[in-house]
């Protein structure tokens, strides 16, 4: 690992994925290879199993694309969920719950649900999964508007190199019902995580190194506009360059990410098993 001016260098262990006719990471590996032109059908939401019923009734939409994409990289990685430290990223975080407390507030009495409330937060979907997982590790919760994911993947390498720990990435969008949605257009779910460690262990896929990079060049166009189309719209979709790169298995220097206006992340990648 490194922490100089070579850029975070981390190791990708597993990956999670969710969005628009992106059912899971294992089931998109032909459309992000490019075997399969990108069909985006609405994203399908499953029950975050590990929570409690009662919890599980409660969870929002935010809460559960967060542990679905978080389960699938930790079971890729086979790793202890309930060792690991986090870093949580939403551009929004809990829309229909922002939007339920919006409209208690708007009537002539306003009650708000202590429930909803609690559901609301924006580290709503951190301590969902560390209740879940029974983790007492830190967790971070960021926001940082578009630039959602590029925050969310300094903090995290930055945290396992000056840690030496594993840590789980995940970045997640999604919706607000109207009218919330005609100031703020999200058209659907997406979410992503990664599993970084600060060495390489029998589950490693690749070696990531990352770098922040001012008045550089923005993320080229990717290859399937239907896919390009998710990732100018959902801030949690920036990630797709990054995790097409990884499904096709090749070697890549200086991939670039958009990041927040006037900066962007130039990524180089290194597939085990690369030629």
């Amino acid at each position: 690992m490194s922490t100089n001016h070579k850029g975070l260098q981390v190791w990708i262990q597993g990956v999670g994925l969710l969005g628009p006719g992106l059912a899971t990471w294992a089931a998109s590996q032909a459309v992000l290879r490019g075997e399969q032109l990108h069909a985006s059908t609405a994203t399908v939401l499953p029950p975050p199993a590990r929570l409690p019923a009662a919890e599980r009734r409660r969870a929002g939409s935010a809460v559960k694309l967060a542990m679905a994409v978080a389960d699938e990289a930790v079971a890729a990685a086979q790793v202890d969920a309930g060792t690991l430290a986090t870093v949580f990223t939403s551009s929004s975080g809990e829309c229909s719950n922002c939007h339920s407390l919006c409209e208690a507030l708007a009537t002539p009495a306003p009650v708000v649900s202590p429930t909803r409330f609690t559901n609301s937060v924006h580290n709503a979907s951190s301590g969902a999964w560390h209740i879940a997982v029974g983790s007492r590790a830190s967790s971070t919760s960021l926001c940082a508007f578009n630039g959602s994911f590029g925050a969310g993947l300094i903090e995290a390498a930055a945290s396992v190199c000056l840690d030496g720990q594993p840590i789980l990435l995940v970045a997640s969008d999604s919706p607000y019902p109207e009218p919330l949605n005609s100031a703020r257009p999200l058209p659907d779910h997406f979410g992503a995580a990664l599993l970084l460690s600060p060495a390489r262990t029998a589950q490693s896929i690749a070696s990531l190194t990352v770098h922040l990079a001012g008045d550089g060049p923005q993320a080229a166009p990717m290859a399937d506009a239907s896919l390009d189309a998710l990732r100018r719209v959902i801030p949690a979709a920036a990630a797709l360059p990054l995790l097409v790169a990884l499904a096709q298995g090749r070697a890549q220097q200086g991939l670039v990410l958009d990041y927040l206006p006037g900066t962007s992340l130039r990524l180089d990648l290194e597939p085990v098993g690369a030629s």
